[in-house]
């Protein structure tokens, strides 16, 4: 409810989302207000699977997070720990760069989670636009790639969002705070910069929602950029290689 309420607890929040995109809303609240510092953080078997462990002048000094329980059934609250707290193997993230080969494959991914046509207008005063009274997503060729992945993936969104006209309910200035927060949290996991958005009626827009509804809008930006966060790095990491050549990258 603070995240929904106050614009700098929002922001914080979409910064750790970007962080840690694959863990939910309601991981992210409890690490963010149990560890006002945190950036990166895992349970302990996820640290493992990195090549990571937890210092020993660390140890016990965790936060609690729900993590799934034994054989995958149900959760269970585990002990996690920022990646301050640990060492090991160094952790690399993808940073996309204009005009470079990961940034056009990441364009092209994004794009392809766009559920209505794609065309392009080069006389558009904007990178993208969804119009949702044509159900087309228009994108302007003209504008440098960072501004372009940051648009797209906004405007991707709210054609999601209206889902060829199914959402009736669909306005885009509901969506609109929604949209921009999948933008900021794929361009926080890939280093691209851009503002954040506008929250000067974030009070407004949330006002007189229970928990619940809260927690369901939030999951739903997350669920949408986790997936798009993780094509986006199956397209772009680099072929896994043995002795007998390139052989097809495992699933995560």
């Amino acid at each position: 409810m603070e995240i929904a309420s106050s614009p700098e607890a929002y922001i914080r929040y979409l910064e750790l989302q970007g962080d840690n995109p694959y863990y939910s809303p309601g991981n992210i609240a409890l690490a963010m207000f149990q560890k006002s510092d945190v950036t990166q953080f895992g349970t302990l078997e996820k640290w493992k699977s990195l090549g990571r462990s937890v210092k020993d002048s660390e140890a016990g000094k965790g936060f609690q997070i729900f993590s799934r329980g034994t054989f995958g059934k149900g959760y269970v609250l585990a002990p996690a720990y920022d990646i301050s707290q640990t060492y090991g193997r160094e952790v690399k993230k993808a940073a996309l760069e204009n005009n470079s080969p990961e940034m056009e494959k990441a364009l092209s991914t994004v794009l392809n989670y766009c559920v209505t046509p794609v065309v392009l207008d080069e006389n558009m005063d904007c990178a993208a636009y969804y119009d949702a009274d044509r159900m087309e997503l228009a994108v302007n060729p003209g504008y440098p790639d960072n501004e372009a992945f940051a648009a797209i993936a906004a405007e991707v969104a709210h054609s999601r969002f209206h889902a060829k006209g199914v959402n009736v309910h669909y306005s885009r200035a509901e969506c609109e705070l929604d949209a921009q927060s999948v933008s900021c949290i794929l361009c926080r996991r890939f280093g691209v910069e851009r503002d954040m958005p506008d929250l000067s009626h974030l009070g407004e827009l949330y006002g007189g929602w229970a928990m619940p509804e809260v927690r369901q809008a939030l999951d739903c930006v997350q669920k949408m950029s986790k997936n798009m966060v993780n094509s986006i790095e199956k397209n772009i990491a680099p072929p896994v290689h043995t002795r007998g050549g390139p052989v097809k990258r495992p699933e995560r």
